[in-house]
């Protein structure tokens, strides 16, 4: 998680996957800022001038991506199984509703080293390598923000001249975020890469960065360097729950997700870690995700489906509002599983691949829902009934990130009147006469006024359970959307007050 500055001395898209499908418009493109783009950029517009194709082809996935998330045990169960992981923060509990870190096994072609460079007081590794096979196809996205951060300027740049192809390294540094650090900062973050070039025998743009921490503070390259030969010597393909700890920070319990798929009768692996835990309200990627698939995939379609993807699952989870300035999320294909390669997001052979990669995608998702920060509810609210799916997204957020509405469900009040509140402050079109809410199958409010068969016994009953569903329908059109959140409690505030102690 990035976060606010020292004081002043010192922060072509794919077609449809299946040919029936519930159709909404694309979200609404923004300006370019420049007359250049990077790969994400072109293909988000792309997806945005047919957007009602890219939304044909999320809907078919929605089974599996159903039975791939409703997997988990009951968060009892879960709590009981998660394992005793190294805090990104001394003194932080576990969240109450994390989940076990995953077996993940080896994928082909990555291999993975983490160590530790000093970026914390305490003791603990905060530095992550990845090396690729050669021919490694690599697509991202990434924020928004209008600040951004060097590393984040580093990897658009470079992915837009090598245009995805042949990606042989990711170096991940958690502690700094080097982001408002203007020219010193895109120093360090070359140097680090040619330091990396120079061992692994490629070229600096081969090499991709990405960092989390405070903001404000210059990347002290030469920490990275350092620790370089002796973290090189730790390479293995079996690491992934210490790459997914060496990146936490305010993180309880490290992040991962693993799936399988079948293309063209060879059987693929796609894994993935990602952090954050604060400072969550993607856009366009999410705080920090890496996720690697021994698949053969092109990079134009392997961003494809990177950009596509994310819209609904990073893209459709928020904490506390606040975007980071470096969101960054990185998928690499290393085109080891013999499988053929595939050239075109569309292709029918991609299509359990697909399944699974957004199975993967929507776990780390809602894994950083699970460990907001102070969290002690995940949420999911739905938003019925919009003039568009746009228009359901807007009004699901703006529920979601209420801080009235938040602290409600952290002190298990179903009062729902705060969420009609937010609902109306979206300044979306709604119906009051039309508009219903409901807690699970508890009516609170209907066609616009409060439920005949409510029970506040009920309600209070439902409200003490560790996941919560919200469904408000407000009676002007067709879409629908679903965003994941939490509650807001006193100790989010006790985290963020002393955050850079």
């Amino acid at each position: 998680m990035s976060r606010e500055p020292e004081k002043p001395a010192a922060r072509a898209a794919a077609k449809a996957a299946g040919k029936t499908a519930r159709k909404a418009p694309a979200k609404t493109a923004k300006p370019a800022a420049a007359a250049s783009h990077t790969p994400a950029e072109i293909v988000g517009q792309m997806g945005q001038s047919v957007g009602h194709a890219l939304d044909r082809a999320l809907d078919p996935l929605a089974t599996a991506l159903k039975r791939a998330t409703g997997r988990r045990a009951s968060p009892q169960a879960q709590q009981a199984a998660t394992p005793a992981a190294a805090p990104g923060k001394p003194g932080l509990a576990v969240s109450p509703l994390a989940v076990p870190f995953p077996t993940i096994p080896p994928i082909a072609g990555v291999e993975i080293a983490t160590g530790r460079a000093g970026f914390y007081k305490h003791a603990r590794e905060d530095l992550l390598l990845m090396r690729f096979v050669e021919g490694t196809s690599c697509a991202g996205v990434f924020t928004r923000h209008g600040v951004g951060s060097a590393p984040v300027d580093w990897c658009k740049r470079q992915l837009a001249t090598s245009k995805g192809e042949d990606v042989r390294a990711l170096v991940v540094n958690a502690g700094c975020a080097n982001s408002f650090t203007g020219k010193p900062g895109a120093d360090a973050v070359r140097r680090v890469a040619t330091a990396v070039g120079k061992r692994f025998d490629c070229r600096q743009r081969d090499v991709m960065m990405a960092s989390t921490g405070v903001i404000g503070v210059i990347l002290d390259d030469a920490k990275i360097t350092a620790r370089l030969p002796e973290v090189e010597t730790r390479l293995t393909a079996d690491a992934w729950a210490a790459a997914a700890q060496a990146i936490m920070t305010t993180d309880t319990f490290a992040k991962g997700a693993y799936a399988t798929a079948q293309i063209d009768g060879h059987t693929v692996r796609i894994a993935g870690v990602a952090k954050g835990s604060g400072m969550i309200a993607p856009d366009m990627a999410t705080m920090l995700a890496f996720v690697a698939t021994d698949a053969a995939i092109a990079p134009a379609a392997l961003q494809t489906l990177v950009s596509l993807y994310t819209r609904t699952t990073f893209n459709s989870v928020t904490v506390d509002g606040d975007r980071s300035t470096n969101d960054t999320c990185l998928e690499f294909a290393t085109g080891t599983s013999g499988a053929p390669r595939i050239d075109d997001a569309a292709d029918p052979r991609l299509e359990r691949f697909r399944v699974a990669l957004v199975s993967v995608l929507m776990d780390l998702a809602q894994q950083l829902v699970r460990d907001g920060e102070g969290a002690s509810k995940f949420i999911k609210i739905t938003v019925t009934g919009a003039e568009t799916h746009a228009s359901a997204r807007k009004i699901a957020r703006t529920v979601a990130e209420s801080p009235l509405v938040k602290t409600a469900f952290a002190g298990e009040d179903a009062n729902w009147g705060r969420i009609v509140m937010a609902v109306g402050r979206a300044d979306e079109p709604v119906s009051r006469e039309k508009m219903s809410v409901r807690f699970g199958p508890l009516w609170a409010a209907r066609d616009g006024l409060v439920s005949p068969d409510y029970s506040e016994a009920k309600m209070s009953a439902y409200m003490k359970k560790a996941e919560l569903e919200v469904t408000v329908e407000v009676g002007v059109g067709k879409g629908s959307a679903t965003v994941w959140t939490c509650d807001l409690t006193k100790q989010y505030v006790a985290i963020n007050g002393d955050y850079r102690s």
